[in-house]
């Protein structure tokens, strides 16, 4: 066993990311993102698939439920979370289709909604992104190392300088809890 390999690699991810300006600086412009968007009465939907679908329900529950004080929930919601809709629309659409379906009953101009896909590349997180901007909501990826297909289609990529799965995923749900930290903070405590 190599457990320290595993950790050691995982250290430096992160720290890839503490030196990457362009990556800290979509960090900050995703949390105004939400930050506007919930000022404004709206909403942020995530999806993702597999461990991605994991991190998409774990941030949305923290930004919906509480994350580090009591206050008010926030509108957020992981688009995979209703087991019947999501096979529904997988048998009769085909699965490429279930979060883009769910963003068309769901989402609204000025909503976010936020993808999750390690290589950036998953069709229905990409179809879900190209639904969401045709109904003028906020898109941000979050994704591995190159962006894939997410990168050219969303308001803002957050590549994570990595192509390995776990550590792209060990850095996501990092990013995420930065996410409801921040935004947490700015909307809840007083100036």
């Amino acid at each position: 066993m190599d457990i320290e390999k595993i950790i050691e690699e995982s250290i430096l991810v992160k720290e890839k990311i503490l030196i990457d300006k362009d990556l800290i600086a979509n960090i900050k412009k995703t949390v105004e993102i939400c930050i506007d968007t919930f000022r404004n009465g709206g909403k942020v939907l995530l999806c993702g698939n597999g461990g991605s679908a994991a991190d998409a329900q774990h941030i949305a529950a923290e930004l919906s439920g509480r994350f580090n004080f009591d206050r008010e929930p926030l509108f957020s919601e992981a688009l995979h979370v209703n087991s019947s809709f999501v096979t529904a629309v997988a048998n009769d659409y085909g699965y490429d289709h279930v979060f883009s379906r769910m963003v068309k009953a769901a989402g609204r101009a000025g909503d976010v909604l936020m993808g999750i896909s390690t290589s950036g590349n998953s069709v229905s997180v990409v179809n879900a992104i190209i639904t969401a901007n045709d109904l003028e909501m906020k898109t941000i990826g979050l994704t591995g190392e190159t962006g894939g297909k997410l990168n050219d289609i969303c308001d803002v990529c957050i590549k994570v300088p990595s192509t390995n799965t776990a550590r792209i995923q060990e850095a996501h749900i990092m990013i995420g809890h930065i996410l409801c930290e921040m935004i947490e903070k700015e909307l809840f405590t007083e100036k």
